[in-house]
């Protein structure tokens, strides 16, 4: 597979049957989540818009392909919005996911009505995976029969119980019985450079942006709202108190309606 081959990404598809006409909402999720981690979320924002959440190449039911770079993973969204003849979008990606969001926004300003990026800068990150990674190899090696055997096993690197209750969210039962990594893990360990390193595209966008964060992330600091401001000129930041870096589902209420009265206030 080519770098210029989008890879047909599964989505969610979720129509509005009380407004047909609004502009729908496009939602990206972070590195080793999928789409099934917005399903509350969808639900509400479909009572005012067509919402589809994607799942990124090598996540959740999407093929499996090398190339994670920015470039690539924003080109395959935006083929599912060719596919889905979307013209336009309001576009909402959290962490990989926003920076997958910042890409495509940067790239093709005018499919994108605004932007709303969930705990992440466009800047580079250092190392702050292995652990997962590793965890993940080992329940891969281990070959787990459920999901307590598969706790045990994200346990020898994880301590954070609620980190290996997202990990396991990528554990499918196998064919021949017992659980399997849905993930491309090996495509994504071997692009991690890319994934921590900065967004796609040459150019500022400067649509109508939120920027939402965790007072409790270190993803998103103070320091670096200088070199976010250069690349999303028009951003407004907005601090979710008691949230960390999975802000959507520490205070899913809070980060609801941050995001409702943003795409509120782009109506015409």
């Amino acid at each position: 597979m080519t770098d210029a081959t989008p890879v047909d990404l599964h989505y969610l598809d979720q129509p509005s049957d009380e407004h047909p006409d609004a502009i729908p909402l496009v939602v990206i999720h972070g590195l080793l989540g999928s789409a099934d981690n917005w399903r509350s979320h969808l639900k509400t924002w479909q009572t005012s818009r067509r919402v589809i959440a994607v799942d990124l190449r090598n996540h959740g039911r999407s093929p499996h392909a090398a190339g994670m770079s920015y470039a690539q993973m924003s080109a395959d969204v935006v083929d599912v919005m060719d596919k889905l003849s979307l013209a336009r979008v309001h576009l909402l990606g959290h962490s990989m996911g926003g920076k997958v969001a910042i890409s495509l926004a940067r790239q093709h300003p005018e499919r994108v009505a605004s932007l709303v990026v969930a705990d992440i800068a466009p800047v580079a990150y250092q190392h702050g995976h292995d652990d997962v990674f590793a965890a993940l190899e080992r329940v891969r090696e281990g070959q787990p029969a459920n999901r307590r055997e598969a706790d045990d096993l994200l346990a020898e690197h994880v301590d954070s119980r609620p980190t290996r209750l997202f990990l396991a969210t990528n554990l499918v039962r196998a064919e021949q019985g017992g659980l399997t990594l849905r993930v491309g893990l090996d495509h994504i360990r071997q692009d991690y450079e890319r994934i921590i390193g900065l967004p796609s595209g040459d150019a500022a966008y400067n649509g109508p942006t939120l920027v939402l964060r965790g007072d409790e992330s270190p993803y998103v600091t103070d320091a670096m709202l200088p070199a976010l401001r250069e690349i999303l000129p028009t951003a407004r930041v907005v601090t979710l108190k008691q949230a960390g870096h999975w802000l959507h589902a520490d205070q899913p209420a809070a980060f609801q309606q941050s995001v409702d009265a943003f795409l509120t206030a782009q109506t015409p």
